[in-house]
């Protein structure tokens, strides 16, 4: 897990995982893109397979360093299958386990207005 100033809240950027272990170089940047401004939150990767850690994994962690406010970012274009299905199931063994942390879900980054239109403004520029 990545160092960070001992925090009340934290940020986890959960997304699918692959086997090819430069397919998380994105999150990476988003992570560290977060953790570079001023008073950022803690803030970690989870994953749900093939990488590590898992959720479960990165949400014992930070609830064992004192984290009492964890937000799940879905890093998916999407509420596809593993968000519609597998990710509530994941949280709510989470709340279970840790009922000292308030575990917050956000949108699925893809439906994030902010991030439809960046996606709108980068497809827009690739003609130029």
């Amino acid at each position: 897990m990545t160092a960070a100033p001992r925090s009340q809240s934290a940020i986890v950027l959960f997304g699918h995982g692959a086997r090819d272990p430069e397919w998380a170089g994105p999150m990476r940047r988003i992570r560290d893109t977060v953790l570079a401004r001023p008073d950022a939150p803690r803030t970690e990767l989870a994953f749900l397979e093939f990488m590590t850690p898992t959720l479960p994994e990165a949400i014992a962690a930070l609830a064992a360093d004192g984290v009492r406010q964890i937000a799940v970012v879905p890093m998916f274009l999407a509420q596809g299958g593993h968000l519609k299905r597998d990710l509530p199931i994941l949280l709510d063994e989470a709340r279970a386990a840790h009922p000292e942390c308030e575990i917050s879900l956000a949108t699925a980054a893809g439906e994030a207005e902010p991030v439809v239109v960046a996606m709108a403004d980068y497809a827009a520029s690739c003609l130029n």
